[in-house]
């Protein structure tokens, strides 16, 4: 049996997320703590309060990496048998995926995912920039839609074959929806305003760059199955500059499951918020095992693992 873990991203925030082990553990109190003086804020009572606030881009993003990865703490020292062959994340949980392989140390990813989340709300201005998801056909035909609209829009994220969201200028990305609309074909305006991994994020890509020298990477103890290629990678430097990448460029969730599957894994288990990804990857592939670790019970479910 293979286990791999996976991380979620963006999207996946709510008020109150990981408080249950806050309360609970001390070792996941320290990572909230961490997070707190490494920021200079409190990070903590953002997350607990919810609010406008968390939803900020700049905010949401070291939110759901401190959660995760609270989590993920927990996790390892209840169960330091359960070993994944690989592991993953999403967009933004691709940086819990490497502080799970020990490429990053936490505050660095804190400040990282900060800036990040900064280049990628100015790249474009507020209102100017959209997303949406379009469900029930083929990755395809939502990149021949897109084809049809005038204006910059891409698919952006390949999260299953029956959901694929695009994301770039306002109009075009309304466009794409009307246009949708009048083929019976679902497709759903998302509540963001930044065009993540887009072409229009090649500028934020280029100012991360500067920021990702600053950081030291290590070579990952646990292959990490990144976006940008949807293959695993261990060294530093080709980690690095596929996070680089990875601001402007697709998301392959869909390719990164499959990859996974067929180097032996058969169970995935989703640390952090909510079950974006286990709903996902049962899409992907019916015939595997997923589940999700948020709240304290959910750690009964790795008994059976």
């Amino acid at each position: 049996m293979g286990i791999a873990f996976i991380f979620p991203g963006q999207g996946s925030q709510y008020a109150g997320m990981g408080r249950a082990f806050y309360e609970k553990f001390t070792l996941a109190r320290e990572v909230f703590q961490r997070a707190n003086e490494t920021l200079g804020f409190d990070l903590t009572k953002l997350i607990f309060e919810g609010g406008g606030e968390l939803n900020k881009t700049v905010n949401t993003q070291p939110a759901i990496l401190t959660v995760s990865f609270a989590i993920y703490t927990v996790l390892k020292e209840l169960y330091p048998e359960l070993k994944p062959m690989l592991v993953a994340g999403h967009s933004l949980g691709e940086y819990t995926a490497l502080l799970s392989a020990g490429v990053l140390e936490f505050e660095d990813a804190l400040k990282l995912v900060r800036y990040r989340a900064q280049y990628m709300q100015s790249a474009v201005p507020e209102g100017e920039g959209g997303m949406a998801a379009v469900i029930g056909i083929s990755p395809e035909e939502v990149a021949k839609l897109c084809q049809e609209v005038e204006g910059v829009v891409e698919p952006v994220n390949f999260n299953s074959p029956i959901q694929t969201v695009v994301a770039g200028q306002a109009k075009a990305v309304k466009d794409l929806v009307r246009l949708a609309k009048s083929r019976k074909i679902k497709a759903i305006p998302l509540k963001v305003s930044v065009p993540s991994h887009s072409s229009l994020m090649r500028v934020a890509g280029e100012k991360f760059k500067e920021k990702l020298k600053e950081v030291s990477f290590k070579d990952a103890q646990t292959p990490v199955v990144q976006n940008y290629t949807a293959q695993a990678h261990t060294k530093a430097q080709e980690i690095k500059e596929n996070l680089y990448l990875q601001l402007f460029n697709p998301v392959r969730w869909v390719e990164s499951v499959e990859f996974m599957h067929s180097q032996g894994v058969d169970t995935f288990i989703e640390i952090g918020p909510k079950n974006v990804l286990t709903k996902l990857v049962t899409q992907i592939l019916p015939s595997v095992k997923a589940f999700n670790v948020e709240r304290v019970e959910d750690l009964e479910k790795l008994k059976e693992v």
